[in-house]
Order: C-alpha cells, then structure tokens, then sequence
C-alpha cells in the first residue's frame, strides 16, 4: 500500500513540474516578444516623424547660423537676377516714361559688359543704308596741303564680305558698331555725352587712321573729317511703291589727328 501511495504522489509530482516548466517557457516567449516589439517602437521614434531611415539633406541638413547665411545668399542672387533682367528689358524696350527718366542709369548698368545690340518691339526693319565715308587733310613733303576726296570705308567693308564664305567679324562688325557707338554718345550737335563721347571719338579715330593707312595719300594726314551718307532702300521689282534712293549726307566736325590715333609704327615726325 505504502508503494502505491508513494508512486502515485510521484507522478503527481512530476506533473506538476512539468507543467511549471511549461509555464516558464510561455513567459519567455512573452518576454521576448515584448522585448523585440519595444525596439522596434524605440526604432520607429528615433527615425521621427518622416521617411524611416532618412537624414536631412540640402540646407535643412545644416546649423542654424549656416542656413541663415545660405537664405540671405540666395535672397540677394535672386534680388540681382531680377534687377539686371529688368534693366536689360529696359535698355532693348522701345522709349517710355522709365527709360526717359532713368536711361543714365540703365546705361550705367548695362555698358560695357552687358551691351545689347538689337531692339526688343521694333515696330518697322531698317529701311535705309548708313554709309560711312571720311577725307582727309595732306601734308606733303614740300610743305603745302591739299584734301582729298571722300573715301567710303563701308563700301570697302561691303566689298571684302560680298562672295566670302567666311567673312571676318572685323569687316561685318567694327567700323558699324563703332559708328552708333559715336552717334549714341554725342548730342545733335556733336557734343560729346561725358567720358563715353570722348572715348567713342578715339575709337572712330584710330579705326579710320588704320583704314587711311592702307590708303596712297602722297603724305602725312594732318585732319580727317567723317560723313554720313543714308540711302533708302529700293522698294523691289515687283512692287509699285516709289522709293527715293538718292543719299542724304550729314557732314561732322574736322578732327586733328594725334599720335595716340596713328596705327602702330607711326614716327614721332609725322605725328607733328
């Protein structure tokens, strides 16, 4: 009896640490579950709010005082950009309140790096011919002086770049731009408009005594004078419109050469 009783109270015993076992081993599965979940919840907080696993980038990325400095650059690049468009639209606009009222600022700002040489909204395409032509006073060797005839430069710009395939900018360019620099700087009667006025008439100078140079004149060039000969253009062949040709001139002021105008090479002698 006493056997029975003691197997019995055994397997009780057995059963019951078995089922304590049990029990431990469901409360480490618990414990591990909530472990992983809770770093995963700590994970998700550290990454914040946006894209999990994502740093700033761009501005965002830095300090206080750097992005401060960053938003001023960018402010005063963009402040510029839009001033210098508006004073570019300005300078190429046709005539209007704000460019009577401020062209000596606008072309302050836009010459010489920003130089526009087209006009925005021409109402109406060149019609006419502007034919720049000059003569000169000579002194020969004998002493006495004589002036020659008129020299017209464009025509001899047009010659070199009629049938070139690849006609210099030089030849298309210089004495042109040269021209309406000088007429855009001077007033109507020729007076210059400050440092730009003055300095145009050495430009238009110099590039004449290089021409002149090229030229058999039989002695030293003491004056040139420079005139303007417009012509409209003919209406063509198939048109009824009846168009004058003939050339209007506009006669300027003699000019004394100088030294600094003679091309390189000059003697001082010639320059007296």
């Amino acid at each position: 009896m006493v056997s029975g009783i003691d197997a019995g109270s055994s397997a009780d015993a057995g059963s019951s640490a078995a089922s304590d076992s049990s029990a431990a081993s469901d409360s480490s599965a618990e414990a591990g579950s909530a472990a992983a979940s809770g770093s995963v919840a700590a994970g998700d907080a550290a990454s914040g709010p946006g894209r999990p696993g994502t740093a700033p980038a761009g501005i965002a990325a830095l300090s206080l005082p750097y992005q401060v400095v960053a938003a001023v650059a960018l402010a005063v690049v963009g402040v510029f950009a839009c001033v210098h468009l508006a004073m570019v639209f300005l300078h190429v606009a046709p005539s209007n309140t704000l460019t009577k009222q401020h062209g000596e600022a606008v072309d302050d700002w836009v010459y010489p790096e920003f130089e526009q040489n087209w006009k925005l909204f021409a109402p109406n395409p060149l019609q006419q011919n502007i034919s720049v032509e000059v003569r000169a006073e000579i002194a020969a060797a004998d002493g006495t002086r004589r002036t020659t005839d008129w020299i017209d430069l464009s025509a001899q710009d047009t010659e070199r770049i009629r049938g070139s395939l690849l006609p210099s900018h030089t030849e298309q360019n210089e004495l042109r731009r040269a021209w309406d620099f000088y007429l855009n700087s001077h007033t109507d009667d020729h007076r210059p408009n400050g440092l730009r006025g003055e300095l145009s008439e050495s430009y238009l100078r110099r590039i004449v005594m290089l021409r002149l140079d090229d030229e058999e004149l039989g002695g030293t060039v003491k004056k040139i004078q420079l005139r303007s000969a417009t012509r409209s253009v003919a209406a063509p062949a198939w048109s009824t419109e009846k168009t004058d040709t003939e050339p209007a001139f506009r006669t300027y002021p003699w000019w004394r050469v100088t030294a600094a105008d003679r091309p390189a090479g000059a003697t001082v002698e010639a320059a007296r």
